[in-house]
């Protein structure tokens, strides 16, 4: 069984959960870091085991013939250039969300993909989360019927106290609201009402609170949509809430909706109609990175490689089609 030779590019908080999950997968490891620091190689492989290859030089790292995939940890306003450098180099994907800070660079991406015939895993991992996985098996299996209305909401204030703030406050380094952070929120709905979307109309505001004052954009949004067959679903994305994180989902449906942990079904005979039944599953409560489900999402993708397949759940053409519609409500909030 082959095990991949993985690069890492940048090397942030979000690369340390990327190196650690790579590495606890039964398929790759890490043997390369590429950074705009120049690090101590023997430092970087005792923490993290093995034996890391340290880069400052992008080109250098992609001209190894044994490196096999590239994980983009970098500063999202680089992700695309990056992208399309490791594809043109032979070298199988994953990146962080976001893949660019406009269309036509997603555009870029998806043709040098296209081109070299490389898979891609794009980070949009709560879809491998335990809540969303037992969400969209409720759903699946008809348990409440057709949903009309949804929204799911991302409520996690990106503060000065925040790692990711001192770039986050900067649009021509985060782009938006929804697209640094409630990104997750909007992939989720999709994930749970489907991918024909007609119509996006959004909303955005700025908190009057000094410690949000930086920011270059409405650090809260609200995205409203309407699906080709009538049913509608919202978005809130809010950055500069002051309250622990909460990443709110609200289904309903035509024989049951669902609350967070909380459902009612009428396909369930002997519920109680006036009380929520509970499900027993771990929440996505956290904006911490080490919390997210990586290693189940590498472990599919590396899986995926091997079979000559498309990443299961978030492909790049699960991705984009995201993308393309935060861009739709970013134009309609006139934030581009």
């Amino acid at each position: 069984m082959k095990k991949y030779n993985v690069g890492i590019v940048g090397y942030s908080w979000a690369a340390g959960a990327h190196i650690d999950a790579i590495n606890k997968t039964s398929r790759a490891r890490v043997t390369a870091l590429c950074s705009s620091r120049k690090l101590d190689a023997a430092e970087i492989s005792a923490r993290h085991g093995g034996n890391i290859r340290c880069y400052t030089d992008l080109d250098q790292m992609l001209a190894d013939p044994e490196l096999d995939a590239v994980s983009i940890c970098s500063y999202p306003a680089d992700h695309a250039l990056q992208a399309v450098k490791a594809a043109r180099a032979g070298k199988h994907l994953i990146i962080e969300k976001p893949v660019a800070l406009n269309w036509a660079d997603c555009v870029s991406v998806k043709e040098a993909v296209e081109e070299a015939g490389v898979k891609t895993c794009v980070c949009f991992e709560c879809r491998f989360s335990s809540q969303l996985i037992t969400v969209k098996a409720l759903i699946d299996q008809g348990m409440l019927g057709q949903i009309h209305y949804g929204e799911v909401d991302y409520y996690h204030g990106i503060g000065p106290w925040y790692g990711q703030y001192r770039w986050n406050i900067k649009k021509d380094a985060a782009g938006s609201s929804l697209l640094s952070a409630g990104c997750h929120a909007l992939d989720a709905l999709l994930l749970c009402m489907g991918t024909e979307v007609d119509a996006v109309t959004s909303y955005s505001a700025f908190s009057s609170n000094s410690d949000f004052a930086k920011y270059e954009y409405p650090t809260t949004s609200v995205t409203l949509l309407k699906f080709r067959d009538g049913r509608i679903g919202k978005v809130a994305s809010s950055i500069d809430c002051l309250q622990p994180y909460y990443f709110h989902i609200h289904l309903v449906g035509s024989e049951g909706s669902l609350l967070d942990n909380k459902f009612y079904s009428t396909r369930l005979g002997g519920l109680n109609k006036g009380k929520w039944s509970e499900l027993s599953m771990k929440m996505l409560d956290s904006g911490d990175v080490s919390d997210h489900p990586y290693l189940t999402q590498f472990e599919a993708f590396f899986n995926a490689i091997d079979k000559n397949r498309e990443m299961p759940l978030t492909s790049l053409a699960d991705a984009l089609y995201t993308h393309e519609i935060i861009f739709k409500a970013d134009r309609s909030s006139g934030l581009s």
